[in-house]
């Protein structure tokens, strides 16, 4: 992956999720992430955490634990650049009923902080009302619920539209990094260091 290095120096980046995450969607972005710079922070509420991690799903069972670097209470938008939705199945249908989750979201949306999710993280989009008058692609599941929330649903590899990067799933991820890397290293938003 040469030529992306340090393309997000000094870039912080948020990854938002909980139990049952999807594992590949979030260890491999964030990586590639890290590989091009930046500092990256998972985030998960306090309910997804046991012992400072949370227990990702990989693909038809259980996977690893994934280290927790900032409970939710104390995650703050302002410090971060961009935020990364990783998917699974359980991983935002929990985010969706945690109030502090979708609201921290809402703040990027609010923010116009590039977003970047994937698979089914675009249920925690469309909660946060972050879809409408967006091309996008998800898990193709979500394509009504994306529809009925004001988006256009495509079925693409990747999909890029104004500050938003999706894709479908695992597959995608290669596609996906690089859309994620290109969007998150063009943006205004270029948080401080503090």
């Amino acid at each position: 992956m040469a030529g992306i290095n340090n393309q997000l120096k000094g870039r912080r980046i948020a990854i938002l999720a909980t139990k049952g995450v999807e594992e590949v969607e979030l260890t491999k972005p964030k990586k590639a992430l890290e590989d091009a710079g930046a500092k990256v922070d998972v985030i998960a509420p306090q309910s997804g955490i046991k012992g400072g991690k949370i227990r990702a799903w990989d693909m038809t069972d259980w996977g690893d634990e994934i280290p927790v670097d900032v409970v939710l209470k104390d995650a703050r938008s302002e410090n971060y650049d961009a935020l990364h939705l990783p998917g699974g199945v359980m991983n935002p249908d929990y985010l969706r009923l945690e109030p502090a989750a979708i609201e921290f979201v809402r703040t990027f949306i609010r923010e116009n902080k590039p977003i970047a999710a994937i698979c089914h993280a675009a249920w925690t989009l469309i909660d946060a009302d972050g879809v409408r008058g967006h091309t996008m692609t998800s898990w193709p599941s979500l394509q009504t619920d994306l529809r009925n929330a004001g988006a256009e649903w495509v079925d693409r590899e990747v999909v890029q539209d104004s500050g938003l990067v999706t894709s479908r799933k695992p597959d995608d991820i290669p596609a996906y990094n690089n859309a994620m890397i290109e969007l998150f290293s063009s943006s205004a938003s270029h948080h401080a260091a503090a």
